[in-house]
């Protein structure tokens, strides 16, 4: 079942980019993504809701709550650069460039999670580098 999530994952990704690009054209893109960021919040937090989800929030553990905010400052972070660039540069150029996180993300992975890396996840991440270089050249 998570296949099947990954991959609406990625087409509500690809919608996401398609979508600002269409209505950042005239907008600030600090006030394009804070509107985006306030839209998935009030998304998330019904999600929580109406899966009853909310009772679990005392549980959550210091530590867990330190690796959140950081990984919500990192999204913050990273949706303003997404933004800023896709306002300022094509989306065919900018998006396969976002898209070398996948390689970022497996690298990480291994050195901080000492998580195996298969020869077939290797030749992936080259592919995708040399794919990216293809598309933004």
């Amino acid at each position: 079942m998570w296949g099947v999530f990954a991959v609406l994952s990625a087409l509500f990704a690809a919608l996401t980019t398609i979508l600002a690009k269409a209505g950042i054209s005239n907008v600030n893109s600090n006030l394009a993504t804070a509107i985006r960021t306030a839209v998935v919040l009030v998304m998330a937090w019904g999600m929580v809701f109406l899966t009853g989800a909310q009772n679990g929030l005392h549980q959550i553990d210091r530590k867990s709550w330190l690796f959140l905010i950081l990984s919500g400052l990192a999204t913050g972070a990273s949706w303003l650069c997404y933004y800023r660039a896709i306002q300022m540069g094509e989306v065919s150029r900018v998006a396969p460039i976002d898209k070398l996180s996948v390689v970022i993300t497996v690298v990480l992975a291994f050195v901080i999670f000492r998580e195996t890396v298969s020869v077939k996840a290797i030749v992936g991440c080259v592919l995708i580098g040399a794919g990216t270089l293809l598309m933004v050249l």
